[in-house]
């Protein structure tokens, strides 16, 4: 609840500061016709837009689990880091639509003063809240706040290059201003691979590997553990789940092995803070002859 509250905080935060941003800019595109700041706009835009699918997601991630839900809903963030994804890839096509259309089409940019100032507004804004979101994201483990982050920190670097080309058409070269546009779409392309990795990845289930190795090394440490199999972790919004094998002594009694897994589980809570739970399977260990799991070899 309070790692969810904390990123909703992040989320209207962001919302407010690229949302004035953006009215900024906007105001001085109706004037200027500058298409380089039109596409910075609407990427600014459609980065504070998206505070709607991530916010939703978190206010549904409280939601305990169900009978149907099993694992609660913390799935919903990587759905919202989906939509993110489609709102980068649809500024960026607007952005190159504007930038084509300009160079068929030359038209001179008025306002370049005001255009240079959206433009170091763009940069600011986006880099304030591209810092917050990516800092909030690693600390409540959130893949999309983070790839929400990078998304506006390539925003702040385009609003430069709105700037160079509102140089370029000060010095009279029209085609300055429509060509910073396609090097903006470069940019928000080169972010929306990045961002999709990340989203793909949790999707996939992938973790760090060092975070294996991490809960590893703290399964064997704690007493009473006498060798460890197979670990595995997964994302579930941003909490950690885990499955893991240890092996204790054959002649432990079930109270006994059953103590060594529950301390085990506790290592492993205060070892990964974002583990929310871990399911700890304590095998006897194996003896010449003996196959404890051979009830379930037709099944591997």
């Amino acid at each position: 609840m309070a790692r969810s509250a904390e990123g909703m905080r992040a989320l209207w935060i962001s919302l407010g500061v690229l949302g004035a941003t953006a009215l900024i800019q906007a105001a001085v595109v109706a004037v200027s016709g500058s298409v380089a700041l039109l596409g910075d706009t609407l990427h600014n835009a459609a980065d504070a837009l998206t505070a709607v699918p991530l916010g939703f997601a978190f206010i549904l991630s409280r939601r305990p689990p169900t009978r149907r839900y099993t694992y609660g809903y913390g799935r919903a963030e990587d759905l919202a880091g989906i939509a993110i994804t489609a709102a980068i890839a649809t500024s960026s096509a607007l952005a190159v639509y504007a930038a084509i259309h300009r160079l068929i089409h030359p038209h001179s940019v008025s306002g370049l003063i005001k255009v240079a100032a959206a433009a170091l507004i763009g940069f600011t804004g986006n880099e304030l809240v591209a810092r917050y979101r990516i800092r909030t994201g690693r600390k409540i483990g959130s893949a999309a706040l983070v790839a929400d982050g990078l998304h506006a920190r390539t925003d702040g670097f385009t609003s430069l290059a709105v700037l160079l080309g509102a140089g370029g058409a000060a010095l009279g070269w029209d085609w300055a201003d429509p060509v910073a546009g396609l090097l903006i779409t470069v940019a928000i392309l080169a972010v929306l691979r990045q961002a999709a990795r990340q989203i793909c990845q949790r999707l996939m289930d992938a973790v760090d590997p060092a975070l294996v190795d991490q809960a590893e090394q703290t399964l064997r440490a704690t007493p009473g553990v006498l060798g460890v199999g197979h670990v595995r972790l997964r994302w579930v919004g941003h909490q950690l789940r885990g499955e893991c094998e240890i092996i204790v002594d054959a002649g432990a009694t079930a109270i006994r092995a059953h103590q060594v897994a529950a301390c085990a589980e506790h290592n492993l809570l205060h070892a990964l803070p974002r583990l929310a739970a871990s399911l700890v399977h304590a095998d006897p260990e194996p003896r010449e002859g003996a196959d404890h799991h051979a009830v379930l070899f037709s099944h591997r």
